[in-house]
């Protein structure tokens, strides 16, 4: 009887977990097609209005000065044996001085770091790379290559390449996830973790599927994972979708004195669109949901958080949860009237706020190999 009880009680465990994954799914794709739905609501939309202009956009063929400007870094080039990519990156500061790395996000490449290259360059080696499919960095086309293994193995790669065996490592947004894995499976070779309106993966998974608000604010994920259709949705009058990202009052960069300059966004429309740029930078959101639970989770390093109060794609909430997957010194600091775009929104407040966390504890010898 007892045998018998446990079987059933294996059977029943079994099927809960697949009606878990099968209720996953369908959430997803359903989610998918109401996206697909308000997507080709707009592009109709956009015809109506402005029939010749909709299907326009134009390759930039030459980089703006600003990617150029000396003082932000030098250009460099590296290609990896083991995955055969080439990776471009910007560096400053003396060789041999501790380093800082910095991750980018979406939509953006190394330049969205512009203002950290300056400041810090006085005491560490900073770099800021291109991740791949970004910028000018080798841009594979299958989504499988954006798996989260293969990029948390890039930037310990570009790590070792670079003469290092640990780092001060900086992320936000998608850099921010890659930064929190980075940290989890390599805990020695992260020194501190900085990381910038990104919230814990674990977090962002277990508080999205809990919160609706939170899962509107992600429909781009889910829209993402279309094929080919997101990438025409961002193309079409001139890129006019991302210009918007940057600039519009809900989503852009806000406060006064720190809008993007036209050159400025010409730098980020000459990186996205030039051919297969796009589907690079969504090739990210097309692995997320086959990546997700973790199978581990805890950071070891110390953590300091920045989260712009005006983000208008993630809930306030989601920071102070990070604290539960933190076994080291913890801060988190709320930047009011702060957009996504933190280290470009606010620079100065963010400049402070690392060098005040860089200086804590260890102090900045610590970072020395």
């Amino acid at each position: 009887m007892a045998r018998v009880l446990h079987n059933l009680l294996l059977f029943l465990i079994r099927l809960a977990l697949k009606i878990r994954v099968v209720g996953y799914w369908s959430l997803i794709y359903a989610y998918c097609a109401l996206c697909s739905v308000v997507a080709l609501l707009k592009l109709w939309w956009n015809i109506v209005l402005r029939p010749t202009a909709t299907f326009q956009w134009v390759i930039r063929e030459t980089p703006p000065a600003c990617l150029n400007d000396t003082s932000l870094g030098t250009h460099c080039y590296v290609r990896i044996k083991e995955s055969g990519l080439r990776f471009h990156y910007v560096a400053a500061g003396e060789r041999g001085k501790p380093l800082m790395l910095f991750l980018h996000g979406f939509p953006e490449f190394w330049f969205s770091w512009r203002y950290q290259l300056r400041e810090f360059k006085s005491e560490f080696r900073v770099v800021a790379i291109d991740m791949r499919g970004y910028g000018e960095s080798d841009l594979p086309l299958s989504s499988e290559s954006y798996r989260f293994d293969y990029l948390v193995t890039d930037v310990k790669d570009i790590v070792e390449y670079l003469g290092y065996n640990r780092c001060c490592l900086v992320g936000h947004d998608w850099g921010g996830t890659i930064a929190w894995l980075f940290a989890i499976h390599y805990p020695e070779m992260v020194t501190k973790l900085i990381v910038l309106n990104c919230p814990h993966p674990s977090v962002f998974a277990d508080y999205a599927l809990r919160h609706p608000s939170q899962l509107l604010k992600s429909s781009h994920f889910f829209f993402f994972q279309l094929p080919r259709f997101p990438e025409l949705m961002l193309s079409i009058n001139d890129f006019k979708a991302l210009k918007a990202l940057f600039t519009s009052r809900n989503t852009g960069i806000g406060r006064k004195g720190r809008w993007l300059t036209a050159e400025d966004l010409e730098a980020y429309l000459y990186a996205l669109s030039q051919p297969g740029a796009l589907t690079g930078a969504l090739n990210y959101y097309r692995n997320v949901f086959s990546s997700l639970p973790l199978s581990h989770n805890h950071v070891r390093s110390p953590v300091l958080l920045l989260w712009g109060e005006r983000d208008a794609f993630l809930e306030q909430e989601m920071a102070e949860a990070c604290r539960l997957y933190i076994r080291n010194h913890f801060r988190l600091n709320i930047i009011s009237g702060a957009s996504h775009w933190l280290q470009q929104d606010q620079p100065d407040i963010v400049n402070t706020l690392i060098w005040t966390f860089l200086k804590e504890g260890e102090g900045r010898k610590s970072y020395r190999n």
